[in-house]
């Protein structure tokens, strides 16, 4: 079953590999919420609490940037700015924090900001 799941996220992604896992102590209650985490103007899937993470944020007069690093398997950290296009700022955040969809080979797919404090 999880390999039907992994295959079916490959395709949704235009068939870009998906390397990334769950994260440590995910919560299984937030599962429908990231699974309903849908890319701007597609309306395709962000994909799954496999590539979406939470993201060390800051924020300029540009917009964000967000850290990645080893928790999405690549050999070095950098930041990164987020496209306007894939910010996801209607949806009602329940982790507490930025959130980051993101594969080495698509990049950023979608980008949940951090709750207004």
């Amino acid at each position: 079953m999880r390999t039907f799941v992994t295959q079916a996220m490959a395709i949704a992604l235009s068939l870009t590999p998906v390397h990334a896992a769950p994260p440590d102590n995910a919560d299984p209650t937030l599962t429908p919420w990231f699974k309903g985490l849908r890319q701007p103007g597609t309306g395709a899937e962000c994909c799954s609490v496999a590539d979406c993470r939470a993201a060390e944020v800051r924020r300029d007069a540009q917009g964000y940037e967000v850290k990645v690093d080893h928790k999405w398997h690549v050999s070095s950290t950098f930041w990164l700015r987020v496209p306007a296009e894939r910010i996801l700022d209607e949806r009602i955040n329940p982790t507490g924090g930025a959130v980051l969809c993101y594969t080495p080979e698509a990049g950023i797919l979608c980008f949940v900001p951090p709750p207004e404090s």
